[in-house]
């Protein structure tokens, strides 16, 4: 088994083995749902004019980020599912942990700056088009990508260097960062140390700015005299408070489980881990579509549009 030095073994759902290549069904049409709705979603701002916005930019943004979260996690867990496979190189390892990490990290940073949008939509309206130019959205969108992969780069290189003992188990279905560290025959603590710092400085820190951004919204929303007015300006953060919920909450469970709950089933750690990671780019498209109007009522132009034009080949 020399070639066991250079490999990890993942895993799938513990105890449920028998039925894996059932679990691929659902498993597929999710990553399905998630390429369609966020493709789609990308499709509708690009083709139409009237979504060359700062909010409609910035979802367009989410939509990418969900799509690179999605092909991360995608191989492995097709790849257990579907053919039974769990051995994974440890360098494919490596090179999926730092996708996964950075596209997560990514996901939080365009989820603060949708609420850095929706506060200058609230608090200046009339200004909301000159404080949010193209060129601020455009460096914005570059800080958050040199944001995230300059802060993982160090953390596959530093993973590389250590020693793995005999047990090369991860405990969930790809890599991530506290799991491959766990393995390291040596003292791991800078390694540890440098994970923390990532999480608090990325995670940590725009979890606090997007509460803080709701309290100054509330604020302003609390200032306008007329009740519909109030519910109008509330209504347009419904989806942004949905996509930060639905990335946030599983996230806050996995890491309280992995602290306190020592007795916790190694079923629920995979199964929040899947809900953390695989749920936001299934939903968010889908939660957008349903809550912004211009969002659905130009997909359904488009569709409309697309089937019209099937019909009119199929006259001929």
């Amino acid at each position: 088994m020399s070639h066991s030095n250079n490999t990890f073994y993942l895993t799938g759902l513990p105890g449920l083995e028998a039925v894996f290549t059932w679990l691929s069904i659902p498993l597929c049409a999710m990553y399905v749902a998630s390429l369609a709705g966020n493709s789609l979603i990308l499709w509708v701002v690009k083709s139409e004019p009237s979504l060359h916005q700062p909010m409609y930019y910035f979802l367009s943004m989410l939509a990418v980020t969900d799509l690179g979260l999605s092909a991360s996690t995608m191989p492995t867990m097709l790849t257990i599912y579907m053919l039974g496979f769990t051995e994974v190189a440890v360098d494919a390892c490596l090179a999926q942990l730092f996708f996964i990490h950075t596209f997560s990290i990514m996901e939080s940073s365009v989820l603060l700056t949708m609420a850095f949008d929706r506060f200058v939509a609230i608090s200046n309206p009339l200004r909301y088009g000159t404080i949010l130019t193209n060129t601020r959205i455009a460096s914005l969108g570059l800080a958050i990508v040199v944001r995230s992969i300059g802060l993982h780069i160090p953390a596959p290189i530093m993973l590389k260097k250590l020693p793995y003992c005999q047990n090369r188990h991860l405990s969930h279905s790809y890599c991530l960062h506290p799991d491959v560290m766990k393995l390291g025959c040596v003292d791991t603590r800078i390694n540890s140390a440098y994970g923390l710092f990532v999480v608090l400085s990325t995670l940590g820190t725009d979890s606090v700015l997007i509460v803080l951004s709701y309290g100054m919204i509330l604020q302003t929303v609390l200032s306008i005299a007329s009740k519909a007015e109030r519910l109008k300006a509330l209504n347009t953060c419904v989806s942004h408070i949905c996509a930060v919920l639905l990335f946030y909450t599983p996230m806050i469970g996995l890491s309280m489980i992995h602290r306190f709950g020592k007795r916790a089933s190694p079923c629920s750690r995979v199964l929040l881990s899947y809900l953390h990671f695989l749920t936001p780019p299934v939903l968010n498209p889908l939660v957008y579509t349903i809550k912004t109007q211009q969002i659905r009522q130009r997909m359904m132009r488009l569709l409309r549009l697309d089937r019209g034009g099937i019909r009119d080949i199929q006259g001929h």
